[in-house]
């Protein structure tokens, strides 16, 4: 069981991008932060899903939609718990954004 960083991910343009898939037989809590290092407003998307990217997530599975980061901002989102198999898919406007999951896994066997 991993605790501590369970995912992180640089994000291309114009794509999803699972930042983090839980196991099965195992749930996690987690916090996800995403940090905008560029010099302009980025808007994002954030689901929990079972949809593998680069495939879209359905509409009632996103948490953020059009969200907008200010330059050389964060969001974060904490308190996630996510069942066997749930990804955390990313989708940013621009490059430039950095995402992180940090949590804990636990066994449900």
């Amino acid at each position: 069981m991993a605790t501590g960083r369970l995912g992180a991910v640089e994000l291309g343009a114009l794509t999803y991008t699972n930042l983090y898939k839980v196991p099965t037989d195992t749930f996690a809590v987690a916090s996800i932060s995403l940090a905008n290092r560029t010099t302009s407003p980025v808007q994002v998307r954030v689901a929990v899903t079972t949809t593998d990217g680069p495939s879209a997530p359905s509409n009632g599975e996103f948490i953020e939609y059009g969200t907008t980061i200010a330059a050389n901002g964060v969001l974060e989102r904490t308190g996630l718990v996510l069942a066997a198999n749930q990804i955390v898919s990313i989708y940013a406007a621009t490059t430039g954004i950095s995402a992180v999951a940090m949590g804990i896994e636990t066994s449900t066997v």
